[in-house]
């Protein structure tokens, strides 16, 4: 069963946020909140919610607050979105309905879609690697190139979850965020597939390149395959079956504690490992190539740049040189593959 416990909102914070920060009181615990609005709605101070507690209480990563999982005091009249039929979250309690990219089809008949789409996609595996690949990216176009993203599964489902698409979208180094697959909520809209969603952002949104990869957070366990990471596998299918030039950013690390991803991840490597055709993968230059069925580009990266950037600098909480000249070089890479 869920871990669901009452509680009374204590502080409630901002309201025409994406996603809204709450003080809760679950019997003598003050305890931190947060509310997916487009989902439960706006609290106010004295309201009773229902939070889910579990994330928190297993200690997980992505367990830094509860959840409100519903509002009693004000969350039962909700409308729904009229004219949408279909289901994010389809069958669990938090099932919503969204007009999906896809319903752009005149008079529904499906039509072909435009291929191949031939613009570049950078697939990442961890969330952090997003904000200095778009970085990179933006720098290298001198900010005339049009980078959207997609956020699909393997982490953080909600698109208002990511703090770092915002701000992104915000500085001009996004030209958009649509969420695929079972994460919903991107700023620019919703799609039933990653598919659907690169070939929207491409022909609809004029994007010039695009980045696929999950929102903050990684599911995860002991085993070679058990992990969100592996998601990047699915992505990078999709992208060079839409006829996309197709770029695996590494993970890598130089201050993991946990040897197997010191270096090159083994999450990446599984992932190149298992695909089906060769990809491009970029390292700073100071790395070393590996499987050869892949195409290696050994690219320059400006770290201190980014780090006056003012954009994070921390992964999984620890200063980590590597992760980020990693997630810089892919950057670059893209814009280049852009360009030519």
């Amino acid at each position: 069963m869920l871990r669901l416990r009452r509680a009374i909102v204590a502080v409630a914070g901002p309201a025409d946020a994406v996603e809204q920060r709450l003080a809760i009181q679950i019997g003598d615990e003050r305890r931190t909140a947060i509310a997916d609005i487009a989902l439960v709605g706006p609290a106010e101070v004295g309201d009773e919610v229902v939070v889910n507690v579990e994330a928190v209480e297993l200690g997980l990563g992505s367990g830094g607050a509860d959840i409100v999982h519903v509002n009693l005091t004000r969350g039962l009249d909700g409308p729904g979105t009229p004219g949408a039929h279909v289901m994010k979250l389809n069958y669990t309690s938090l099932q919503h309905a969204v007009l999906p990219v896809e319903e752009g089809d005149a008079d529904g008949i499906p039509t072909a879609p435009e291929l191949p789409l031939g613009k570049p996609v950078a697939v990442i595996a961890l969330h952090g690697q997003l904000a200095p690949l778009a970085w990179a990216f933006h720098q290298a176009t001198g900010g005339k190139g049009r980078l959207g993203y997609v956020q699909t599964a393997g982490g953080a489902l909600p698109g208002g979850h990511s703090c770092v698409a915002g701000e992104l979208r915000a500085g001009g180094m996004l030209t958009g965020h649509l969420s695929a697959g079972p994460a919903f909520g991107g700023a620019d809209g919703d799609a039933i597939t990653t598919a659907a969603a690169l070939h929207h952002g491409f022909t609809e949104m004029s994007w010039d390149a695009a980045v696929a990869g999950p929102g903050p957070g990684i599911l995860g366990s002991g085993s070679a395959l058990g992990h969100g990471g592996l998601q990047a596998l699915d992505s990078a299918h999709t992208a060079l079956a839409l006829g996309c030039p197709t770029l695996l950013a590494p993970r890598m690390s130089s201050s993991d504690p946990r040897e197997r991803h010191r270096g090159i991840s083994h999450h990446t490597r599984t992932v190149l490992d298992l695909l089906l055709a060769p990809v491009v993968v970029a390292l700073p230059d100071t790395e070393s190539p590996g499987d050869a069925r892949h195409e290696w580009k050994m690219i320059p990266t400006d770290l201190d740049g980014y780090t006056a950037s003012g954009l994070p600098t921390r992964s999984m909480g620890r200063e980590d040189p590597l992760f980020f000249a990693a997630a810089l070089a892919s950057g670059t890479a893209l814009a280049a593959a852009h360009t030519t």
